[in-house]
Parts: structure tokens; C-alpha cells; sequence
């Protein structure tokens, strides 16, 4: 096997929140380019590594030399790039003047059918690049493609100014035992790194690329690798938990795993009298402002003591921990101090203060929305089987804690406050749940409205969002979504489906939109609106398992109710297993075709026409299984209904090979088209089952 490789880069501290995805990002272009340039051997592995202060990556089986070649140019057609004589024309000596071929002449190149025309080709061996030749370009590249928050500019020695993320001091560039000779940011490879900053060594030498991390650990206690340093974090995290959970948010243990080089856990604990503030609180202020971890017991109650990430391992914490307890009370005094101001004052009291923060420039302020909000949610109430009084003074609140300090200080916090403020001024559990229940679901898989309160506010909320937003032409684009309608759409379609609700989304458009008449901005963009929805609920549908024949079946009349479109995909699934199905299914798609050449005139269907023994057979089967296929629908048993009319196969089939449709006479015609009607209409009460025709 060919040797490994080793790549690190010495800096200043990195960006926290974004040095996973750079050590990623840098290990994986330095793998893919050599790989393009055919440097890397049939067992080459990369591993990254990511610590605060370098990036770095260690490639194993890379070779000294690319192997040579076979290439091949294409050029230019022969009908263009020769004349008569066979001679090179001006576009082909252009063409091989740009590539550098001035010396070759057109008896030195091939001739290749691409099935169409001839083409000339140019066929060489290339010489195979050099791993040291490949890797500087290659390097370079990947520092390009870094996905930097924000660049730095800095100077060096030679008063050249170089932008990084953050400065660079030193480079190795090992293969093997041997120093490959690039530069980047105006540094020089070598082998030379350092340790951490106070309990390893400086000035480390890295004699092989394949000792680069053991070297590190022993020499300077610096564990490099970015997933062993969590692993390690999570481990002594719950070794000093001591039973107790920890409250460990992916994002929290990644900057943590980010800010430290060699990881050791310590406990520390606080006042208890701190616990009266809303856990939510002190736990938020614990990760947001300190990157402290947490704990609470098995009923998940919050205690008095939490676990801190130090970069220094030390048989004698209590400096450690003493310092971090004391920061840690004059933050949590901040967060006391906060809840307990806001509560000197109902929380119905701030309403009018909302009149006084803006919601969005061409839709008012948030005083004009949560009218809105309130309307919709009273309207939407009878539907969902709960008082609109309650709805109402639900929705009215639901603001409010926007004005409070502690939102003010923590936006996360928004909602989970109003809760609680809610329940200390006595409005009822319904109500206070309600306000927090209101911004759920905040992202995909989150949970849904606990209270019936709770998803009336949460669907007007959602919607009012949806047609303000949408109606003034901010529509999401790309992946550009600032407002997050495409989130907002999802929660909405969640909402109804899966807590069986049934409103019309078309109508809740046309009452959203209408509440915004003050406005002369607000478009009418429903039809528009409803069909961004129906995009989204074909996401969430599919995200559910269902295939896109299923679902284009379901959704053939663009529908505004949803809370039935699972128990009909279903019902379509079990149908398109049947051995009548695909029969079926295809003479659906004919019976469309046919319907859809034909006049649109009114027709009866007149059994005294029917003359064929086919059409008549039929006719008298429709008539049969219809009342039974029809009561299943109505009763919403889909999968029934389907597998009733399923048992016209034999009739259908012998209909169309025994009957011309088409016939000469107008009447007979007519009839039979009536007839067509007929079973297209029960065919599709359910789904086009035309969509699920393979051909």
C-alpha cells in the first residue's frame, strides 16, 4: 500500500458554531479532487480532523505520481472541421490553436461515430501529475470552498494581505515520513505543530503522517479528531450526571466539542432558590450564555446543579468550578430579576403595547395581527368543537410576552413565558397552554398543539402568516424562504391531517385574506397560495412513504379539505394490489381520453339505446354495485368502495373489445358516452385512478 498522507492547518481560534462543518468540508475536497486526479489508491480512506486551533485531515494509500493516461479531445464534427481536401479548416485550426495542438495534423486524428455524425478526436496518453504538483492546487481549492461565516483579512510578514476565516500560522503537508513542498496563506509546509496551549508541548515535530493524531495526544494533549472529543464529552457527561439526565442539545455539545481541545467535565452546582424562575429559563441561560449542560431528575425537574466543559484537566477543580459558579448566579440574578418584574403586571396589560412594534411594514403591527388572529381562531372554533369565546381571549394573549423583558432578553423564550405569565395572572390552564402550544410545530417532526386552544390559534396563526406574507408577493424562491412559509404550509397541512380536521383550505385563504382589507397591498393570491400548500402536502405525502401515481390520484381535484387524504391513499394502496387494478386503472385513463374528445353536452343515459350485450351487461352492473360503492364512500371506507367497483373488470373488458364507443348513429353514440360518464364519475369519487396506469 502506498503511503499516507497528512494535511493540517495551524490557526487561530475557529468559529465554534461552524467547525464541524469546516473539518468536513476541508477532509472531503481534499479526498475528492485527488480522487478526480486519480491520487488516491483502491483503499484510501480520509479522516478528519477539526480542533479549535486546526483543521486537518490524514488520507491513507496516496500515491507519489498519477498513473499515465489514455485521453481523448473532442473536437469538432468531420462535415466541419475538414474540407474537401481533407485539410484542416479555420474553425478546427482555431479550435486546436486554443488547446494547444498547433503540431498536430488532422492524419493524427481519429475518427469517432457519436451514433449521429463522425467526430474528430484527438486521442494522447497524459503524463500523470505529481502528488506534490496536484495537491497545491488542490489545496488551495479546498481553503476556496470552505464554508467560512465570515472572512478575515490580515497581514503577514511581507505586508501581503490574506483573507481566512481566521489567521494562519504553519502548515504540514506529509507523505509519509517525507514534507511535500506547497504553500497556501503565505505559509511554507513543514512538520512542525503545536500543542495546546497549557498542558502540551509547542513546537511538536510529526516524523510520519500516520502518527499525526497518537503524537498530538501524548505530546500535546490535544485530542485532534472532533467526533472522539464528543464521544469523550458525552461519556464523562454522563459519568458526572450521576443517574440525573442531561439536558444536551446536539448543537450544544457540537460548539462545546469545538471550543475546547481536551475535554474534562466538571460539576458544579447553584443556589436552589434559583429554581422558582421557570427552568426553561435558567437552562437557556445556561447553554446560551455559559455552554453549561444542565440536569434534571426522572421526572425531568431541573436541580441545583449543572456540568461545565473545561480545556483544563486538573485534580484540584474548585478554581474551576467556583469561577463558573459565580458567573453563573449573576446570570441567573439577571434571569430572576426578569421574571419577576414582568410578572408585576398582568399579561393582558402589554396588549396594547404591541400596537407599538412592528409586524411587517405593509401589514401593520403585531397589534393588527393578533386582531386578525383572533378573528380567525373565533371563526375556526365552532369547527373544532370549542368555545370562540375561549379562542378568542387564547389568541389575544398570545403576543402579549413579545413586550415582556425576559422574550425581550430571550426570543427562544417566546410563548413558553406567555405560559407561564398567563397561569400566574389565573387565565385557565386551556388558555395559558394555548399560548405556548400556539408556535407548534416549530420544525419538521415537532410536536403538534397539546390543546384544542392551543391548535385553533396555532392554524390561525399559521395561516395568517401564509396569506399576509404571501399576498404582498413575498413568495419563497430557491432556498430562500425568510419568512418560512414553506414551515408554516407544512404545520398547517400536519395539523389537519393528522388531527383529523375538517376545515377547507380554500376557505380558511379566502377568511385570512379578507381580514387584511385595511390593507390595499394584499392581493388576492389564494389560488396561487393554495397550490404552494398543495406542493408542500405532496412533500409531507411522500416524506410518509406514499409514490407520486398515489398521490396525483388522491390529489386530481386539487383539494382544500386534507384530513381524509391519508385514509383514501391507503384505500388506493390496497386497491392498486388488486389483479383488477391495472385493467382498471388503464380503462380509466381511456374512458378520460374519450370524455375529454367528446362535446361537453348534457347526456342521460337511456337504457332503451343500449344494444350491444356488452354495453348492457354493463350498464346493468353499474347499476348493481354503485349504491354499495357509494354508501362505502360515505360511510369513509375508501379501501371498500374501491374493492366493490373492482368487480366490474369483466364488464369493463368485454365492453370495450365488443363496443364502438363512436358509433354513426348520434343517439347511440350519446348513450354510450352517458354510460362512460357514469362509470368515470363512481370510478373517480375517491382518486383519478387513471394516475395509476403504468403506460
Amino acid at each position: 500500500m502506498n503511503p499516507s498522507l497528512l494535511l493540517e492547518l495551524f490557526t487561530e481560534e475557529l468559529p465554534p458554531k461552524a467547525l464541524k462543518q469546516l473539518g468536513l468540508s476541508f477532509s472531503s475536497a481534499i479526498f475528492e479532487q485527488l480522487g478526480k486526479q486519480f491520487l488516491l489508491g483502491g483503499e484510501s480512506r480520509a479522516t478528519a480532523f477539526a480542533s479549535p486551533r486546526r483543521l486537518a485531515v490524514h488520507l491513507t494509500d496516496v500515491l507519489n505520481t498519477a498513473p499515465d493516461l489514455p485521453t481523448e479531445i473532442k473536437l469538432l464534427p468531420v462535415s466541419i472541421g475538414l474540407d474537401a481536401n481533407g485539410q484542416a479548416t479555420a474553425p478546427l485550426q482555431k479550435k486546436m490553436a486554443a488547446l494547444g495542438l498547433t503540431d498536430i495534423t488532422p492524419a493524427q486524428l481519429s475518427r469517432v461515430s457519436d451514433g449521429k455524425q463522425e467526430q474528430l478526436v484527438y486521442r494522447y496518453t497524459a503524463t500523470g501529475k505529481s502528488l506534490t504538483q496536484a495537491l497545491q492546487s488542490t489545496l488551495v481549492s479546498a481553503l476556496e470552498k470552505l464554508p467560512i461565516p465570515k472572512l478575515m483579512s490580515y497581514q503577514i510578514a511581507n505586508d501581503e494581505t490574506v483573507h481566512f476565516v481566521r489567521p494562519a500560522h504553519s502548515l504540514i503537508a506529509l507523505h509519509g515520513s517525507a514534507v511535500l513542498d506547497v504553500s497556501v496563506l503565505g505559509l511554507k509546509s513543514g512538520r512542525v505543530t503545536q500543542g495546546h496551549r497549557f498542558l502540551g508541548e509547542q513546537n511538536i515535530v510529526i516524523d510520519h503522517a500516520d502518527h499525526y493524531e497518537k503524537t498530538l495526544i501524548e505530546k500535546g494533549k490535544v485530542m485532534a479528531s472532533f467526533s472522539a472529543r464528543r464521544n469523550l464529552i458525552e461519556e464523562q457527561l454522563n459519568t458526572c450526571a450521576k443517574g440525573d439526565t442531561v439536558v444536551a442539545p446536539e448543537a450544544l455539545l457540537d460548539e462545546v466539542t469545538a471550543l475546547v481541545e481536551w475535554p474534562t467535565v466538571y460539576s458544579a452546582g447553584f443556589d436552589e432558590a434559583f429554581l422558582e424562575v421557570p427552568q426553561e429559563c435558567l437552562i437557556l441561560t445556561m447553554q446560551a450564555n455559559q455552554k453549561y449542560f444542565a440536569l434534571t431528575d426522572a421526572n425531568g425537574r431541573m436541580k441545583n446543579r449543572f456540568l461545565l466543559v473545561s480545556n483544563i484537566e486538573t485534580d484540584q477543580p474548585h478554581t474551576i468550578t467556583s469561577g463558573n459558579e459565580r458567573v453563573l448566579r449573576a446570570r441567573l440574578s439577571d434571569a430572576r430579576f426578569f421574571f419577576q418584574q414582568d410578572r408585576k403586571r398582568p399579561l393582558a396589560s402589554r396588549i396594547e403595547q404591541l400596537g407599538n412594534v412592528v409586524y411587517h411594514n405593509q401589514l401593520g403591527s403585531q397589534a393588527d395581527r393578533v386582531a386578525r388572529l383572533v378573528a380567525l381562531a373565533k371563526a375556526m372554533a365552532p369547527a373544532l368543537g370549542l368555545d370562540a369565546a375561549q379562542a378568542g381571549r387564547a389568541a389575544l394573549l398570545v403576543k402579549a410576552d413579545l413586550v415582556t423583558d425576559m422574550v425581550g432578553e430571550f426570543p427562544e423564550l417566546q410563548g413558553i413565558m406567555g405560559m407561564y405569565y398567563a397561569k400566574h395572572d389565573g387565565e385557565t390552564g386551556d388558555i395559558a397552554q394555548a399560548i405556548e402550544d400556539h408556535y407548534h410545530p416549530r420544525f419538521a417532526g415537532d410536536s403538534l398543539p397539546l390543546t384544542g386552544l392551543g391548535l385553533a390559534v396555532a392554524l390561525a396563526d399559521k395561516l395568517e402568516t401564509l396569506v399576509g406574507i404571501y399576498s404582498i408577493g413575498l413568495i419563497p424562491t430557491g432556498d430562500k424562504d425568510p419568512f418560512a412559509l414553506r414551515r408554516h404550509a407544512l404545520g398547517l397541512i400536519r395539523m389537519l391531517i393528522e388531527k383529523d380536521i375538517a376545515l377547507d383550505v380554500r376557505e380558511l385563504i379566502a377568511n385570512s385574506r379578507a381580514l387584511f382589507s385595511a390593507f390595499g397591498n394584499v392581493k388576492d393570491n389564494d389560488e396561487a397560495l393554495h397550490g404552494f400548500i398543495l406542493e408542500r402536502l405532496r412533500s409531507y405525502l411522500r416524506d410518509r412513504g406514499y409514490s407520486s401515481a398515489e398521490i396525483e390520484a388522491v390529489l386530481f381535484n386539487q383539494p382544500g379539505q386534507f384530513h381524509q387524504l391519508i385514509k383514501k391513499l391507503d384505500a388506493v394502496r390496497l386497491f392498486n394490489a388488486l389483479p383488477e387494478a391495472a385493467v382498471l386503472a388503464s380503462a380509466n385513463k381511456r374512458i378520460n381520453n374519450i370524455l375529454k374528445k367528446a362535446d361537453k353536452a348534457q347526456r342521460q343515459l337511456d337504457s332503451a339505446l343500449l344494444l350491444e350485450p356488452a354495453e348492457k351487461a354493463l350498464a346493468e352492473k353499474l347499476h348493481t354495485i354503485a349504491p354499495k360503492a357509494t354508501e362505502a364512500f360515505d360511510n369513509k371506507d375508501y379501501s371498500m368502495s374501491l374493492q366493490i367497483l373492482a368487480q366490474i373488470k369483466p364488464e369493463v373488458d368485454a365492453f370495450f373489445n365488443e363496443v364502438m364507443v363512436m358509433a354513426e348513429d348520434p343517439a347511440v353514440r350519446n348513450n354510450r358516452l352517458a354510460l362512460l360518464e357514469r362509470l368515470y364519475g363512481q370510478m373517480n369519487q375517491i382518486a383519478d385512478l387513471s394516475q395509476l396506469a403504468t403506460a
